[in-house]
């Protein structure tokens, strides 16, 4: 998209963080490239809305991927991280808000009988695996082609064609030792799920609601054979719930699916948008971990007094009664309108929604893959333009949030009936 005089310090600030980062960003998909043009710098967050630098305001249903559920600059997170900055930043010692914050994640979560709080999303899982594989005393795992677990070295891996695949690295920098223990999956192929050999699998590890390749629904008794064949074989099943989580309901997929996890990864939902991420689960499995168990792992800032104040916060306000049956309601709203304006395969599970650009019904990753991408990319901008701001990828999705009001619903449709025009 050509850039308009209103995102000239925009275009100023894109220059500069050129010199600075890799392709300009701290994060990948910030640069735009999956949609073309420009990415606007944001100046402020209030409740369902964006300001960039340049004064433009946008309705923002990707809420920094997914953690805002109660909207930006939520009153009760803001006062409770300005509290706890006022006794300190950070100890790298116990505090009482890490006790706190995880009463709460297990009242949510009863399958975590134990956790141990991290600093993101790809630590959360990257150590869930790494325990996994103490207590199974077995190197491979099972992952599925499209569902995306962080970016430690041995879940970036592309599945390969057909059945279980030991397949080659998806990223530069990966030894081809380490994907040789990822077995890839093509999601919801149930016939696949037989070619394994279990026994010889450490974990497997899911996203119950996948939401990284856009968003794609399990089908019926998918999780539950899953289940079932880890259970038999010895194998750990791990739900990585960092986007599901708090999000399709209070206990995540878990409670939505009535399925319980032997570990459960958590996100930046947990810590109201703050640096932060969690795994847990059974007891006699997480009491593996160092300094009672051989299983090593550590972080200086896990358990941060901000992070943790800011998710205790979050969470108190989620347990609220009548919280997610309002998400529903409102998300329902938009989700029944937008797929009779936007053109093509909608989805939506929760507060969580996508349309994929093609004719075709979306089970997996090959069939997410045959999106229209350029024509995502124009309605993406059109929206932009018309004050919209949707994840600035095909295969990414929307979330919705408390703070988003039936005023904001009804601009965001009508800014689709116009932008499906210039389709």
């Amino acid at each position: 998209m050509e850039m308009t005089p209103s995102h000239q310090y925009s275009e100023k600030l894109w220059q500069e963080a050129l010199q600075h980062f890799p392709g300009g960003v701290n994060s990948p998909v910030r640069a735009f490239r999956g949609v073309g043009g420009t990415p606007f710098f944001t100046q402020r967050a209030k409740g369902s809305r964006l300001w960039d630098v340049d004064g433009n305001e946008y309705i923002d249903y990707v809420g920094s991927w997914g953690p805002m559920i109660l909207g930006h600059a939520h009153p009760q997170v803001v006062r409770a991280v300005q509290e706890a900055a006022r006794d300190g930043t950070s100890f790298g010692t116990p505090n009482p808000r890490e006790i706190r914050l995880a009463q709460l994640v297990r009242e949510a979560f009863p399958s975590m009988q134990k956790i141990r709080f991290v600093n993101s999303g790809t630590e959360a899982t990257m150590s869930a695996i790494r325990l996994a594989r103490g207590f199974t005393k077995r190197d491979k795992i099972l992952k599925f082609e499209g569902c995306y677990h962080g970016h430690a070295d041995a879940l970036l891996v592309k599945a390969g064609s057909g059945g279980a695949t030991f397949d080659v690295p998806d990223s530069a920098g990966v030894p081809a030792d380490f994907a040789r223990n990822t077995v890839t999956l093509p999601l919801n192929d149930f016939a696949a799920l037989d070619t394994v050999n279990w026994r010889e699998i450490a974990c497997v590890i899911i996203e119950p609601v996948p939401a990284n390749m856009g968003l794609i629904l399990l089908k019926p008794g998918f999780l539950e054979k899953l289940r079932k064949l880890s259970r038999e074989s010895g194998a750990l099943l791990i739900l990585d719930e960092v986007i599901s989580g708090f999000r399709v309901a209070r206990g995540g997929a878990q409670e939505l699916f009535g399925i319980q996890a032997d570990l459960t990864t958590l996100g930046k939902i947990i810590g109201g948008g703050l640096p932060v991420g969690a795994f847990g689960g059974r007891a006699d499995i997480m009491d593996m971990l160092a300094p009672t168990g051989p299983v090593y792992q550590a972080g200086t800032l896990s358990g941060n007094p901000l992070a943790m104040a800011a998710g205790i916060a979050t969470l108190e306000e989620l347990s609220k009664s009548d919280v997610y049956g309002k998400l529903e309601r409102r998300a329902t709203n938009l989700g029944d309108e937008w797929k009779k304006v936007v053109k093509g395969h909608s989805v939506r599970l929760g507060s969580l929604f996508c349309t994929f650009f093609t004719d075709r019904e979306v089970v997996d990753y090959a069939s997410a893959k045959t999106s229209d991408t350029k024509r995502y990319a124009k309605f993406f901008h059109a929206m932009l333009e018309r004050g919209v701001y949707l994840a600035p990828s095909q295969f990414e999705v929307g979330f919705l949030s408390l703070a988003h009001t039936e005023t904001d619903i009804e601009e965001t449709l009508r800014a689709a009936v116009e932008a499906v025009k210039t389709l």
